[in-house]
């Protein structure tokens, strides 16, 4: 019986020869034959595995009577067209392929992949190594790159998305990542917006990508999002961001900013001595644990007496930042314990960090939005259920800002 061959093809040469975006795409274009090349090396890849044995060896065991069968026409289609495959048969009819399930006729297994890779922060050469290592295929960086571009208009969709009209709580931070352009490399900032919206769930309402952070560059952050449709925003938790907190008052006038507690205790612990720490932050604990925003001014003014003699400059901060540290004392325990601290969106950002680790310098803006695009997909994907007791969180959050969530709640 006649076996079906796997061609080899060269794809380094294969590259070579296109010349125009529809040898690449277009019908028996390069991608549609790289993915019936790398499909038939999985399906021959899965019989292997169920006769325990390689295409061309017998089996041993003379009970054994399961062989190979020829192979049955398939047809599926595909992001990159109609791909005709053999589907390998075996004489008891046991093969199930994975690759391409029984009754499947669309297939996009190979971008799925590729993309997959990428988002988990492969480089294009790391997963050129890792396709070539899985499925013996040698794929060039270019094509990888061509394969993930695909994700840039869901990705421009999700960015330009229409937003809801509130949102109770907003988490606003910057994280950074090293681009090339032009020929050196430069530090980007990511300005990362994510929200708990009326049901409780977290979602991210953006990323941007800018040279730095300020308030300019913070202020387009802001527009936008009025821009895609939100009228309100109540509480906004934030890390001291320089330039946040007036931008945002200038699009959303009536939103309540909350300065993150645990990043002004970090911050003050360092000009600590060792020797005064375990003290000081028996002291420090009575302002921000305080049951009351007086008793806080209370705990603070006595932290002053005792020792601003030795940290002025630590007692100055908190002072100075009053009106921001001290927005929760306005609400009740659950609402303050969500937003004391941006650690959910903290959380993320190590989500982030951890999916794009790899890639220690983004060859351009594009490639790190790509990247960004596809690791906060990753992330997201567990976000399944709404914030603990956020039933009671909201009915706490419509009394305070009844005239803002009255007509949401109906």
């Amino acid at each position: 019986m006649k076996e079906i061959e796997v061609p080899d093809i060269d794809y380094k040469e294969e590259v070579k020869k296109c010349k125009t975006m529809e040898d690449v795409v277009g019908r028996n274009g390069l991608l549609q034959r790289l993915l019936k090349d790398v499909i038939q090396n999985m399906l021959e890849a899965e019989m292997e595995e169920l006769l325990g044995r390689e295409k061309y060896q017998r089996s041993e065991d003379s009970e054994n009577k399961n062989y190979r069968n020829g192979y049955s026409k398939k047809s599926i289609r595909s992001s990159v067209g109609d791909v005709n495959l053999d589907i390998p048969r075996d004489r008891k009819a046991d093969f199930e392929p994975k690759v391409v399930k029984k009754y499947e006729t669309v297939c996009n297994e190979l971008d799925k992949k590729i993309i997959g890779l990428y988002a988990r922060g492969m480089s294009t050469r790391d997963i050129q190594s890792e396709l070539e290592e899985l499925y013996g295929i040698d794929v060039s960086p270019t094509m990888i790159s061509k394969i993930t571009d695909k994700v840039m208009d869901s990705a421009a969709q999700w960015q330009n998305r229409a937003l809801d009209d509130v949102y109770p709580i907003v988490y606003m931070d910057a994280i950074h990542f090293k681009v090339r352009e032009e020929n050196k490399i430069v530090t980007k900032a990511a300005y990362i917006c994510m929200a708990l919206d009326m049901k409780g769930y977290k979602d991210i309402l953006g990323i941007w990508i800018g040279e730095a952070e300020g308030a300019k560059f913070w202020l387009s952050v802001c527009n936008d999002l009025r821009n895609r449709g939100v009228k309100e925003i109540l509480i906004a938790c934030m890390d001291g961001l320089k330039g946040l907190p007036d931008a945002i008052k200038s699009v959303f006038p009536d939103v309540s900013i909350q300065n993150c507690i645990i990043h002004q205790i970090r911050n003050s612990i360092k000009y600590i001595a060792s020797k005064d720490k375990k003290e000081f932050m028996k002291d420090l604990k009575c302002v921000y644990k305080a049951p009351t925003e007086d008793s806080a001014i209370n705990g603070l003014d006595n932290l002053k007496k005792k020792w601003d003699q030795k940290y002025s400059i630590v007692i100055e901060s908190w002072y100075n930042n009053w009106d921001k540290l001290s927005t929760y004392f306005n609400y009740s325990p659950e609402i303050r314990k969500i937003i004391y601290t941006t650690n959910a969106l903290e959380g993320f950002n190590r989500q982030l960090r951890k999916f794009t680790k790899i890639r220690t310098v983004f060859p351009n803006d594009e490639a790190l939005r790509k990247s960004l695009y596809l690791a906060t997909e990753k992330v997201m994907e567990k976000w399944t259920s709404p914030s603990q007791n956020w039933g009671m969180t909201l009915a706490q959050l419509t009394i305070v800002f009844n005239d803002k969530l009255g007509e949401e709640i109906l």
